[in-house]
């Protein structure tokens, strides 16, 4: 395997610090994004904990500008693919290419050489190049003509898909939804925050792609020293104990054909981490548990026919569980 860059240790950084600067990014990102408090606190949540995330909504609700937002905070590279039914596993990872004068092959890197990688419509792409991501997302390296490039700390996926349009699209296998930490659900916004966007685009304030507003807070440096230390964030044996019971929970679950395996455990006490990160806390606690568990569970488990029939969704399903799974007490 060949490495392009040499990498050099970074400084875990934890407590009050921590949770200051993902505050700050916080702050930034929402001078653009204006509501969604949720959806924010997700993304951050995967960035902190390093996973990927797959973002499901109607068109026109502020995707592509919350990454393009979150990308100046950080201060990190940021590109976007477009996925169509004609896009190529190498229009993603790059290719190879012949230098007459050299008599040699150029690599050239695809977009997926970059720190936040915006999938605009996943599953409009067949599944040979959906699964060109998955190398990239599962070992952070990609591979063009038997050659390993390993990617720059730190790397993000964020795939979008819309659950409205069905026609011409192809569903995301399940082993590659399994790579996802978690799967975030963006609706319309209130009416209050609507009336605030739309007082700030016709002010001049803002627009969809009008983030000088938004202030560099970060470096990518920085991004990789706060996931390792919210890695670092304590997690009690009893509140591990909770989490992969409530995963084990969704294998036995009536209603559910198929439910989370051993990595919705470790998802879930991952994302666990960084949502008490954001909650100032360098501890988990299983409110923390409790919180998360639908955004890093509702894409890993497969609902029975007669659920859906009834129209039921993941998220009703994972509703009840976790009223029925016990809590540990403090």
């Amino acid at each position: 395997m060949n490495a392009d860059t040499a990498t050099t240790p970074v400084v875990p950084i934890t407590g009050e610090a921590l949770a200051a600067r993902a505050a700050a990014v916080r702050e930034e990102v929402g001078k653009a994004f204006i509501g969604q408090e949720g959806v924010l606190d997700q993304i951050l949540i995967a960035l902190l904990a390093g996973g990927h995330v797959l973002i499901e909504g109607v068109p026109g609700l502020g995707k592509t500008l919350l990454v393009r937002a979150l990308s100046r905070a950080i201060d990190c590279g940021f590109a976007r693919v477009q996925f169509t039914p004609d896009l190529m596993p190498s229009d993603i990872s790059g290719h190879a290419v012949w230098n007459p004068k050299t008599e040699t092959f150029n690599i050239r890197r695809g977009p997926v050489f970059t720190n936040l990688l915006l999938a605009d419509e996943i599953n409009r792409a067949p599944a040979k190049t959906q699964s060109a991501l998955l190398e990239a997302m599962q070992e952070m390296q990609v591979t063009i003509e038997g050659h390993s490039f390993q990617l720059t700390p730190p790397f993000l996926t964020l795939a979008t898909q819309n659950p409205v349009e069905q026609e011409g699209t192809y569903p995301l296998p399940e082993a590659q939804l399994d790579r996802f930490l978690l799967k975030v659900l963006i609706g319309y916004p209130s009416r209050a925050d609507e009336k605030r966007m739309v007082a700030a685009v016709s002010q001049g304030r803002a627009s969809d792609f009008d983030l000088s507003q938004v202030a560099r807070v970060l470096g990518p440096q920085d991004v990789v020293a706060m996931q390792l230390g919210t890695a670092l964030t304590a997690v009690d044996d009893a509140v591990i104990d909770y989490a992969v019971r409530i995963v084990a929970a969704t294998r036995d679950w009536a209603g559910i054909a198929l439910g989370a395996g051993p990595r919705g455990s470790l998802a879930l006490v991952r994302a666990a981490r960084a949502q008490a990160v954001l909650s100032g806390r360098d501890f988990v606690t299983p409110d923390d548990v409790r919180e998360i568990a639908k955004p890093a569970l509702r894409h890993r488990i497969a609902l029975a026919p007669e659920l859906q029939i009834e129209g039921q969704e993941p998220d009703d399903v994972l509703h009840a569980l976790l009223a029925k799974v016990e809590a540990p007490r403090k």
